[in-house]
């Protein structure tokens, strides 16, 4: 059973996740796309970033960008096969993706991957920044990116700055 204190929302009893619950993001992805339209997608992402971390963003409010850096460190640490290297400053937490776990996964199981998959970390996590008074912004994705966390006023997210996965 993994005992360790963490900064993540929920519990689990192994040291790391299971994969096979990939495949479910990018076939639900699909779906409500296909059903909603990609504004239905979008709101989807937020409102997962919004409810479902609101835990999250308690602390990253009460934390500030210690408390981002420990969240991804604790994120990544439980996802099989992440290569994921997370950096602090005063201003920004900065998440170098080398080895993104979910499109490898995919990919090594030969899923075709929605080509939007990679906005998601956008609107989720963006949706648990503001609140905290601070942004997200991703360039790259389809396997590897880079993500920021910002304390300072940045310019709109450019979403054809994130990768497609087509």
């Amino acid at each position: 059973m993994n005992s360790e204190p963490t900064s993540l929302p929920y519990t689990d009893t192994k040291a790391v996740g299971a994969s096979d619950f990939y495949f479910a993001f990018n076939a639900t992805f699909r779906f409500i796309e296909q059903r909603l339209g990609i504004d239905g997608l979008r709101r989807y992402w937020q409102d997962l970033g919004s409810r479902y971390y609101a835990p999250v963003t308690k602390r990253w409010k009460s934390g500030g960008l210690r408390a981002v850096a420990e969240h991804w460190r604790d994120f990544f640490k439980a996802e099989p096969g992440a290569e994921v290297e997370v950096q602090q400053t005063e201003t920004e937490v900065v998440l170098h993706v080398r080895i993104c776990p979910i499109i490898k996964h995919l990919r090594d199981n030969n899923r075709e991957i929605a080509p939007v998959f990679c906005q998601h970390c956008y609107f989720v996590s963006e949706a648990m920044a503001a609140p905290a008074g601070m942004c997200a912004r991703v360039v790259g994705g389809n396997g590897n990116c880079t993500q920021r966390f910002c304390t300072t006023d940045q310019p709109a997210q450019d979403l054809g700055e994130i990768t497609s996965c087509a």
